[in-house]
C-alpha cells in the first residue's frame, strides 16, 4: 500500500528533537522556527511534559466521555485561571478543525440561523463547515460549498454591519491573527466595533485562536490585545505540544444539554495530561513573557536586512514579507542552512512560529543564515 500523495515533502527524516533543535537520520541538526505549524509550544520533548505524559500512559490512556474524568476538570480549572476565562465552559475535542466545527455548530444551535460571515484569506480548517469558512476555493469540495458563507475584507466594519442587519447570520468567525493567510490582523478599533455589532444583532462572535492561542502572541489569547470578549474561543495547535487536542471555550449565556456536542477521542486522559503539562510549563517558565521579549528582539535585529518590506504578526507568530516569491529562499534555508520556517498563502512571506522557549541566540542564527541565503540567491 502507498501513502495517499497529498503532501509535498522535503527530503528530511527527523528522528529526535530537543527544545528548538530537530535531528535527522544522518545526525544533521535543524533549528526549528516553525514548530510543525505552531504546534510545539513548550519545546520538543520538554522533560516535565514527557514525564507527565509517560506517567499517565502507565495509568490510563483513554476511556470514553461516558465516565468521570477528573483530568478534564483539572484542565478546565488551570485553563480558566491562566487565560482569564474562569466563568466560561470547556468542551474538548481533538483538532483545530474540530474545534471550529463545534463552535459553528454551537452558534447555529444558539441562534437557529445558518449563514456565517468570515474574512478574506481566512483559514479555519479542512472539514465540512470549517473549510467552507476558509477563503480557499481549491480545498472546498461541492459538499462543503453547500454552507452559506459570506467573505468580507478585514477592517471594514460597515460591510460587516450591513450583513448582520439582514438578520440571517448565525455567527462571525475570525482569526485575531491570520495564520495560513499571511499574518494580517484586524485593528483594535475594528475588533471592538465587531464585538459591539455582533451583540447588537444577536450574532455569535467566534474567535479562532487555534494557532494564535496558548501564549504564542505574548498574551494567552491574541484577541486579548484588543480588550474584547468573544462568545466562543477555539483552541488546538499549541494546546498539547504535539499531542492531538483541541477545544472551545463557551460563554456562560450558552445553554448545555446532553447530546448537544460529542466526541470519541476528545478529552482523553492522555490528552488532558499533555495539555495540563503545557499550561504548567507556560506558567512556570514565563513563556508568554518570553514570546513578547523575543518579538521585540526579533523586530530590532531583523532591521539589518534591507530586502524585508515588513514584519507582520505578534509575539512568536510572525511573518517576514519580501517583494518576491520566497519559495526558493525557504527551501535554501531548510536544505542548506538547516533552519525550518513556514510558508503562507502570501507567497512573499516566511512564517516564523518557533517554540515559545526560543532564545535570542537562535534568532541571531536565523538572521545570519537569512543574510547569507539572500546574498547567495542573488
Amino acid at each position: 500500500m502507498n501513502l495517499f500523495d497529498v503532501y509535498p515533502l522535503y527530503p528530511i527524516t527527523p528522528v529526535k528533537a530537543l527544545d528548538c533543535i530537530i535531528t535527522d537520520e544522518d545526525g544533521i541538526e535543524y533549528l526549528d522556527l516553525y514548530s510543525g505549524h505552531g504546534v510545539i509550544s513548550i519545546g520538543h520533548t520538554q522533560p516535565y511534559y514527557v514525564a507527565k505524559v509517560k506517567d499517565q500512559l502507565d495509568k490510563l490512556s483513554f476511556y470514553s466521555n461516558a465516565i468521570q474524568n477528573p483530568l478534564q476538570v483539572e484542565l478546565a480549572d488551570k485553563l480558566g485561571k491562566l487565560s482569564g476565562y474562569t466563568d466560561y465552559s470547556l468542551f474538548l475535542c481533538s483538532s483545530g478543525a474540530e474545534a471550529n466545527e463545534n463552535a459553528l455548530k454551537m452558534a447555529s444551535f444558539h441562534t437557529n440561523k445558518a449563514r456565517v460571515v468570515s474574512f478574506e484569506n481566512a483559514f479555519h480548517g479542512r472539514t465540512s463547515a470549517a473549510v467552507a469558512t476558509t477563503d480557499n476555493p481549491k480545498i472546498v469540495a461541492p459538499i462543503n460549498a453547500q454552507q452559506v458563507v459570506t467573505f468580507l475584507p478585514l477592517n471594514q466594519i460597515d460591510l460587516v454591519e450591513a450583513e448582520l442587519k439582514k438578520g440571517d447570520v448565525a455567527c462571525v468567525i475570525i482569526e485575531p491573527i491570520q495564520g495560513v493567510g499571511g499574518l494580517d490582523q484586524g485593528t483594535t478599533e475594528f475588533f471592538q466595533a465587531l464585538e459591539k455589532v455582533c451583540k447588537a444583532h444577536d450574532v455569535v462572535l467566534v474567535m479562532d485562536e487555534v494557532q494564535s492561542g496558548f501564549g504564542r502572541s505574548g498574551k494567552f489569547f491574541a484577541h486579548q490585545f484588543h480588550g474584547i470578549t468573544p462568545d466562543i474561543i477555539c483552541m488546538a495547535k499549541g494546546m498539547g505540544n504535539g499531542f492531538p487536542i483541541g477545544g472551545i471555550l463557551i460563554a456562560p449565556h450558552f445553554k448545555a444539554s446532553y447530546g448537544l456536542l460529542g466526541t470519541t477521542f476528545g478529552g482523553s486522559h492522555l490528552a488532558c495530561a499533555a495539555s495540563i503539562a503545557v499550561l504548567e510549563v507556560i506558567e512556570k517558565e514565563n513563556l508568554m513573557a518570553n514570546a513578547s521579549k523575543i518579538e521585540a528582539y526579533f523586530l530590532e535585529a531583523i532591521k539589518v536586512i534591507p530586502e524585508i518590506i515588513k514584519v507582520k504578526g505578534r509575539g512568536l507568530m510572525l511573518g517576514v514579507e519580501f517583494d518576491f516569491d520566497v519559495s526558493a529562499l525557504r527551501k535554501k534555508m531548510i536544505i542548506e542552512k538547516h533552519i525550518f520556517t513556514g510558508g503562507a498563502n502570501n507567497k512573499n512571506l516566511l512564517r516564523i512560529l518557533p517554540p515559545l522557549t526560543i532564545t535570542r541566540a537562535a534568532i541571531d542564527t536565523f538572521i545570519v543564515a537569512l543574510q547569507e541565503s539572500l546574498k547567495e540567491l542573488k
